[in-house]
């Protein structure tokens, strides 16, 4: 395999709850999702749950369905949360995070996509009514300052700790699957 294109695997603890045990793994397919032109596109949630009151910026992702294959996964989440089909050009890499406050443990498998076309999206009724998701428009600096802009809340650092390793590894992915 080709270095410039090799997978990073990320190993990440919660140091925002204390820990007490992980009584499950959630498998999760992730995107950063691209267009022609360079921006990239992200789901904002405004929630107020157990994590808080915060609002975040995210990849476009979930849980994989039992006996769902990755690919399928990543593609039904970027529709679902963003209306959009895609390619997948490459897989970034796995990040391995924790939430200990609801005691899981996620394994983010995330792929860099390209926008092939926008449809509608196909939110659940708690994405709609518990987390107001909605669609960002980035360019890459405009997504890095965003991430630091919701690490002010607990879980927007989880989160910004996450997915700001993946966006700059995606960033040099690019320069090589577009040569």
């Amino acid at each position: 395999m080709n270095d410039n294109l090799s997978e990073i695997e990320l190993y990440l603890q919660d140091t925002e709850w204390p820990f007490e045990y992980s009584d499950h793994d959630r498998p999760i397919a992730r995107a950063i999702v691209v267009d022609d032109e360079g921006y990239f596109y992200f789901v904002r949630a405004v929630r107020d749950d157990d994590f808080g009151k915060c609002t975040t910026i995210e990849t476009a992702g979930g849980g994989v369905e039992c006996g769902e294959d990755l690919l399928v996964a990543v593609k039904r989440e970027v529709n679902e949360e963003l209306g959009a089909n895609v390619s997948v050009l490459c897989k970034i890499g796995v990040v391995y995070d924790y939430y200990n406050l609801i005691r899981r443990r996620n394994i983010n498998n995330y792929y860099l996509c390209k926008i092939i076309s926008f449809g509608d999206k196909n939110l659940t009724k708690q994405e709609i009514e518990d987390f107001h998701l909605s669609t960002l428009k980035l360019s890459y600096q405009e997504s890095i300052n965003e991430y630091e802009k919701c690490s002010n809340t607990r879980l927007g650092k989880l989160v910004a700790n996450r997915e700001i390793p993946i966006l700059q590894r995606a960033k040099e992915l690019l320069c090589v699957v577009n040569k």
